[in-house]
């Protein structure tokens, strides 16, 4: 039995031996940074001036120069604009949901139209037919 204990010490004697997960994520999730997390890091990273600082930074961060050289573009291109989270995927085309709105309005109305257009038939068709049967009962009683 103390052996089995033994064979599961981790060799630094720290403790028992862990195995790794074997399960692969599928998919990993990507980071999003906030505009004011942005802000902040950009503020450490200018007030660096000894060597090494910026790396130490990044490292503590997890982070790249890649990312510090978008986060400067997107500064220099506007505060609020460059450095707002972007939402990704489609955007949403304003013109077609108008369009697509203004056709279907464009269909009840049309429908509207044909339902009147029956209705003001049906009453011509009554009005001549009165007014045949009210010419006749004229004729008849003079």
């Amino acid at each position: 039995m103390s052996q089995d204990k033994a064979s599961k010490i981790h060799p630094n004697g720290s403790g028992p031996e862990r195995q790794p997960d074997p399960e692969v994520v599928a998919r990993v999730k990507r980071r999003t940074f906030t505009a004011a997390y942005k802000q902040r890091i950009l503020a450490e990273v200018d007030q660096c001036d000894e060597s090494g600082q910026v790396g130490a930074l990044l490292r503590r961060e997890g982070l790249y120069s890649s990312h510090l050289t978008t986060w400067r573009r997107q500064r220099a291109d506007g505060q609020l604009t460059g450095l707002s989270s972007k939402r990704r995927g489609r955007k949403k085309d304003e013109q077609a949901a108008e369009v697509a709105a203004l056709r279907q309005e464009n269909e009840r109305l049309r429908a509207q139209l044909t339902q009147a257009e029956l209705i003001i038939t049906a009453q011509k068709k009554l009005a001549q037919a009165l007014e045949q049967t009210l010419s006749r009962s004229e004729d008849g009683r003079s």
